[in-house]
């Protein structure tokens, strides 16, 4: 390698690097005390930026409908429009958002509340049958049927042993609150400063993205600024895709197991379908975290309806992965099967539900880049196709045509 001044600057760069990164290592502790405190420092913004892609997705949609027409038209009618269009479209995104939470809650929360006092009198009750058949098929075994005569579930019982283990725990409790209000507090102003974030952003975001454009383009060479560009924008259309895409599924999903669910005349129809509604959100596993809920409530009730509601839940779910999903998410995330379950599992593992959510499209983004690299690479090489057998390659006509092709691009 010949050693001029560009060789040597990079080299410069390199031994910094390593420097860095071994004193990094050799203090690790140090560092990530100042990566916690960095992280704390942040979090107010990373809300805000996350706050901001979601609700960019309606607030786009209610732009682009309601205002695209009348923005077009070089009057006072266009002018104005063109003034209002984003704070009222982020207004009305924000007031469809919350008004989907409360309609959600009001919905739940009563529904669940019935449900458990409904679930506690039935084990109430069943307790008794459950001792005398335990009675009468092991009446052989007096331990079994001594340990099932002292099983017994009273309400009242249970919420005097809670009472007096608040009232014993009364010191710990105290300082514990403290705690937790402190949490909440912290935790409400970091969502306050986030969620101001998110609306400056959603209303200055144009003008925001041509600052860091200028700012990368200043700081970068320029390929690695229209690369990373298209990085950007690649991620941000499969992320907004299958956010629209996994929500309006969930709420599809949702509505056909209420509807099913009512004609059928199955019991707790509306907390079910609003349950796997929400459980649906998650990939792969969601659906049948929200099935098995669904089967115990619907057991505690009717076993039978409870193994109908199974069959229900099958055949409604071949319905949705067959028809529903491929046509409302499509292929706008690109990903085979088995890379949404490793993304899944990775996702789960790392950060719980949040990280099944985000590493879906996050490994798409990586996987079409990846692809892309791959086809670039062959295509130098005028590899056509590749199967288990053989490798086709492109003729000469074909290479001049790639060739003009590229020519006429660039230029």
């Amino acid at each position: 390698m010949e050693l001029n001044k560009e060789n040597m600057r990079k080299i410069r760069w390199l031994i910094a690097f390593a420097v860095l990164l071994y004193l990094g290592i050799q203090n690790l502790a140090v560092v990530l005390k100042y990566v916690k405190l960095l992280w704390g420092l942040l979090l107010p913004f990373v809300l805000g930026g996350a706050m901001a892609f979601v609700l960019n997705v309606p607030m786009s949609f209610i732009e682009r409908h309601l205002f695209g027409k009348v923005r077009e038209k070089n009057n006072k009618a266009g002018k104005a429009a063109s003034k209002l269009a984003r704070p009222v479209s982020l207004v009305l995104s924000i007031v469809f958002v919350i008004l989907l939470i409360l309609i959600v809650v009001l919905v739940v929360a009563p529904e669940l509340g019935t449900t458990l006092v409904s679930v506690v009198k039935k084990v109430e009750e069943d307790i008794p049958l459950a001792q005398k058949w335990i009675t009468d098929t092991f009446n052989g075994d007096s331990e079994i049927v001594k340990w099932a005569s002292a099983i017994e579930i009273d309400p009242q019982k249970i919420l005097d042993s809670i009472v007096s283990v608040l009232k014993n725990g009364a010191d710990n409790l105290v300082s514990s609150t403290i705690t937790v209000t402190m949490g909440i507090v912290s935790m409400a102003v970091n969502f306050a400063i986030g969620f101001v974030f998110a609306c400056y952003v959603l209303l200055q975001k144009e003008k925001l993205g041509k600052q860091v454009l200028k700012a990368t383009y200043a700081i970068l060479p320029v390929k690695v600024v229209e690369y990373q560009s298209h990085v950007c924008t690649l991620a941000s259309k499969i992320f907004a895709s299958f956010i629209t895409g996994q929500c309006i599924e969930a709420v599809i999903l949702g509505s056909m197991f209420f509807v099913t669910m009512t004609i059928g005349r199955f019991p707790y129809a509306m907390l079910i379908g609003v349950l796997i509604s929400f459980t649906a959100l998650i990939p792969v596993f969601g659906g049948i975290i929200g099935c098995w809920v669904g089967f115990f409530l619907i057991l505690m009730v009717s076993p039978l309806k409870a193994f109908m509601f199974l069959g229900l839940f099958v055949i409604l779910q071949q319905i949705e992965g067959n028809l529903i999903y491929p046509h409302v998410v499509g292929e706008s995330v690109g990903l085979p099967s088995i890379w949404v379950l490793a993304a899944v599992t990775i996702g789960g593992n790392l950060m719980g539900i949040v990280g099944m959510l985000v590493f879906i499209p996050l490994l798409s983004v990586f996987y079409t880049i990846f692809r892309e690299f791959v086809y670039l690479h062959l295509k130098k090489q005028h590899i056509k196709q590749v199967t288990a057998t053989k490798i086709e390659e492109y003729t000469e006509e074909e290479i001049a045509a790639i060739e003009r092709k590229e020519m006429n691009r660039t230029e």
